[in-house]
């Protein structure tokens, strides 16, 4: 079958239908609850790498799969680190095909009390939306996993082949990672055809309404560097010109005005071929510019400069996210060191981002470090049967919906299973703002019909796999 005719019908698109809908297009009040309930739970448990334990969190939801009926041997909390352990669930099937991984991270960012409105580690209901740390990234969708498996077992559905649900530790700071440790330590627990990792993607709404639903296909790739000055120091009595931290400030000054040059790739193109249709103007035919290939460069730069989100996917960018300096109040700096974290373009040269940085820094008393050595994964492959599925549910919920792939610019537990060779597809049924994403911010947040509306579409979505 021609790949190009299976995604152009796959993302034909009508009207759309708003985010409320019908009784039926929500999962029943009992599931409801009880999905109210896991995500109360899982909200409830800090799980930061700080002072957190995804252990905690791994632990009371197999209490619960226990509860229900599930064996012993298909609940296991595994992992090496006693505060961040994973949970692995198996919902046995025929075995009439491989078994389908489902991913979700139990870890969160940190969540400070006193910079938020609401309590961050407690689930909040206000004005339509659920509030709590975690809610969209990734707790949210997570809940609706362990809620529609328990849903499943309970009625007695037996799928075609295994369905295993990971949840895991260790997404956020890439410490005692719950994936990584699994390939390399219980590979048998989450071998499977494909994952679905629910970190990301989804009903994007646009215009207050869900206009495409996105499915991760490829991600960016995670590259941090250290800036770092060193200065033999002294008393700050005695300032001298060449202070570590003045030198710094110069040298981020400098790195402010990079920026990587501007291009599409299979992902992005397919993405803004289908977001062009519900945009008008000169943004829809900048927007058909750039999904056609070579794409138009000036079309590019519009683009680029009308959002950070459309910035993000057509380059690759670097920022500066950490800094720290000095060793005393009344001495001068021996030490000042900025944290950069970029984030590459699938096919970007990691040698040639380390010659950007030091082209903008233009010091070389500034010493440029990579932290860690870049973690590359090839996109996986359009599943034409799994992308029909997708939007054969959708259809139910919102209506003729698009499912498109696109490319993440952010990172995933995905980068190490397709590194591993398992395809990995993300995205999940929570539908979100994309001018309102909280993920790792302040009152952090989703909706609450959108939560509810989720339910449903794991249910089904994984009674058609």
């Amino acid at each position: 079958m021609n790949r190009n005719l299976v995604l152009s019908a796959l993302i034909a698109t009508a009207a759309l239908l708003p985010l409320a809908g019908r009784a039926a297009d929500t999962a029943p009040q009992a599931d409801r609850a009880l999905g109210r309930e896991l995500l109360a739970e899982l909200i409830a448990v800090d799980t930061t790498s700080e002072h957190g334990s995804t252990t905690l969190a791994a632990e009371k939801l197999a209490r619960r799969f226990l509860d229900a009926g599930f064996a012993p041997a298909d609940v296991q909390v595994v992992g090496d680190d006693p505060r961040r352990r994973n949970l692995v669930v198996r919902l046995r099937g025929r075995g009439e095909r491989e078994p389908i991984l489902l991913l979700a991270h139990l870890d969160v960012v940190e969540a400070r009390r006193e910079d938020w409105h609401v309590d961050p580690f407690a689930l909040t209901e206000r004005d339509g939306y659920f509030y709590g740390r975690g809610t969209m990234d990734i707790k949210g969708a997570g809940a609706g996993l362990v809620e529609t498996l328990l849903r499943l077992h309970r009625e007695g559905f037996v799928p075609e082949g295994d369905c295993i649900l990971a949840l895991t530790a260790g997404e956020e700071d890439g410490v005692a990672n719950g994936v990584q440790w699994l390939l390399a330590h219980r590979p048998e627990l989450i071998r499977s055809a494909y994952s679905i990792n629910v970190d990301g993607g989804g009903p994007e709404i646009r215009g207050g309404k869900p206009a495409v639903l996105s499915v991760e296909t490829a991600e960016k790739v995670f590259l941090s560097y250290t800036l770092t000055v060193r200065n033999p120091g002294g008393h700050s009595s005695l300032p001298t010109p060449d202070n570590a931290i003045y030198r710094l400030a110069q040298a981020l000054e400098r790195l402010a005005s990079l920026r990587f040059p501007l291009r599409s790739n299979a992902a992005t193109r397919g993405y803004y071929a289908t977001l062009a249709r519900d945009y008008s103007g000169a943004l829809a035919a900048d927007m058909r510019a750039v999904a056609r290939a070579p794409s138009d460069p000036a079309a590019l730069a519009r683009l680029a400069e009308s959002s950070v989100y459309n910035n993000a996917q057509l380059r690759t960018t670097c920022v500066p996210t950490l800094l720290q300096g000095g060793q005393a109040e009344n001495a001068l700096p021996q030490v000042a060191r900025a944290t950069i974290n970029c984030r590459l373009l699938p096919d970007e040269d990691p040698d040639r981002v380390d010659a950007a940085l030091r082209q903008a820094v233009t010091d070389p008393g500034v010493e440029i470090a990579r932290i860690a050595p870049p973690q590359p994964s090839p996109p996986s492959p359009v599943d034409e049967a799994l992308f029909a599925r997708i939007a054969k549910v959708a259809q139910g919920l919102w209506g003729p919906i698009p499912v498109t792939p696109y490319m993440s610019a952010g990172a995933s537990d995905s980068v190490f299973l397709r590194a591993a060779g398992m395809p990995s597809y993300v995205f999940n049924g929570i539908a979100y703002d994309v001018d309102d994403d909280r993920s790792h911010g302040q009152d952090e947040r989703i909706l609450v019909d959108a939560y509810y509306r989720s339910l449903e579409f794991d249910y089904r979505l994984l009674k058609n796999l």
